[in-house]
């Protein structure tokens, strides 16, 4: 996205190489036609609420001061907390920050769960520190957007390169700070702290929900059906796994280091094991490995799982896909140009905000948990998240058919009319 001329850019921005907030802001241009009278809110949309840029010190294990940037943003409370994950990577920009949180406005809105969106992040490659410097980051960094987080504030959650470890830190952090033990400040948190069953398996499991009601509508029969996913992190992994076994053949899989193929089917677990084991697919021995990075697009497959970082479909590589169906298991995968081409020649895309929802709803039943203090079965978490995603599914499939839109402009009517509806009620203040 090179600029966006029809908005006014703010001035911490570059209006050239805006960079993923202009794909968001390409996203509402295009559902604002089908907002009615609430258009005349649209510009809440195009604005977060509150930006939060620290500076992240800490001293390493060698006895020098290393510094950080950190970010939390707030893109919109009007019908609940802040809700969205923190990642801690190198590539993390305020622009890449602010269009993270956007979605899960977005998202939360479209599962109707009551949050409103969210991200935090940290510009730092976590592999570079010891687990003693990744807590004194990660704890100095809860320190410093201790002031606008909270159980009913904002509630933070595991994203890229942060797991269940990361989110016990930035509790018990949280919890100091304010004198007694605050469980629901954070989600994705160590089951022996209040986190929830499911809740690892969650995002990857809503997936594979919605992959199933997209095939179903499709009258692609899972069962041999050929798969192909980017990313085998704790997204594609566990959707890989799941696709294996409804018989699916997950014919190849990418990593941050190359990719694997088998025209037979990968085993899936095996290739957990290996990953798990080695750090990354390469080298494993039920597999060719394709050294290209840019062939994985082109890879003969029926359903296509990117579960990686956005922008990795593009006008570039649009036109090489074969799948009949993509789920977007990453936030913002794909670019409104390439949305485009693969809409043409007839791809389905099950959008991020539908497909990957199944962690920010089990989210939401572990900080229910939380609160009450009451805790549920793993069986009762997914059936519940089934219903939840099999819902927000069939609304938005039903509005595309009748509006004659794509599931994603569909699924951001949904959101966004939600959104500015709260928003509406509530009125400005003062």
């Amino acid at each position: 996205m090179s600029n966006v001329p029809n908005h006014e850019v703010p001035s911490y921005l570059v209006p050239h190489g805006i960079g993923p907030w202009g794909v968001y802001l390409e996203q509402i241009d295009r559902v604002t036609p089908y907002l009615g009278s609430l258009a005349r809110w649209v510009e809440t949309l195009k604005r977060p609420k509150r930006i939060l840029v620290v500076d992240v010190p800490i001293e390493r294990d060698d006895g020098t001061i290393a510094h950080f940037e950190g970010y939390r943003v707030q893109h919109n409370t009007s019908r609940g907390p802040g809700k969205g994950g923190v990642r801690f990577h190198q590539d993390v920009t305020l622009s890449e920050v602010m269009a993270l949180s956007a979605w899960m406005t977005v998202k939360n809105a479209a599962v109707n769960v009551p949050y409103g969106g969210a991200k935090g992040g940290i510009r730092v490659d976590p592999k570079t520190l010891s687990r003693g410097e990744l807590q004194r980051v990660t704890r100095r960094y809860t320190s410093e957007i201790g002031i606008i987080i909270g159980p009913n504030k904002d509630i933070p959650a595991p994203d890229v390169n942060t797991d269940s470890q990361i989110m016990a830190w930035m509790m018990d952090t949280y919890s100091m700070n304010q004198g007694s033990t605050s469980s629901g400040v954070v989600t994705g948190k160590p089951i022996s702290l209040g986190g929830s069953l499911g809740r690892h398996e969650a995002t990857g499991r809503g997936v594979f929900v919605v992959g199933c009601e997209a095939a179903a509508k499709r009258n692609l029969d899972l069962k041999d059906a050929k798969v192909a996913v980017q990313g085998f992190g704790n997204v594609g992994g566990i959707a890989a796994r799941l696709f294996a076994e409804a018989g699916s053949k997950v014919v190849a899989v990418q990593d941050h280091v190359t990719t694997v193929f088998n025209a037979g089917g990968l085993d899936v677990a095996a290739l957990q094991t290996y990953v798990a084991q080695n750090g990354s697919v390469k080298g494993f021995a039920g597999a060719d490995e394709i050294t290209d990075r840019a062939q994985f697009w082109s890879v003969d497959c029926d359903i296509l799982v990117p579960a990686a970082l956005e922008q990795q479909i593009t006008e570039a590589n649009a036109n090489n896909i074969k799948a009949k169906i993509i789920l977007e298991g990453a936030n913002g995968p794909t670019t409104p140009a390439a949305d485009d081409i693969l809409r043409d020649k007839g791809v389905l895309i099950v959008p991020d905000v539908i497909a990957n929802a199944g962690g920010v709803t089990v989210s939401y039943f572990e900080w229910v948990q939380d609160f009450s203090s009451f805790f549920w079965t793993e069986d009762e978490i997914n059936l519940r998240l089934t219903r939840i995603m099999r819902e927000a599914f069939t609304a938005v499939w039903q509005l595309a058919d009748e509006k004659k839109v794509s599931l994603r402009t569909a699924a951001f009517i949904v959101a966004c009319t939600r959104v500015l509806q709260a928003r509406e009620m509530r009125g400005l203040y003062p």
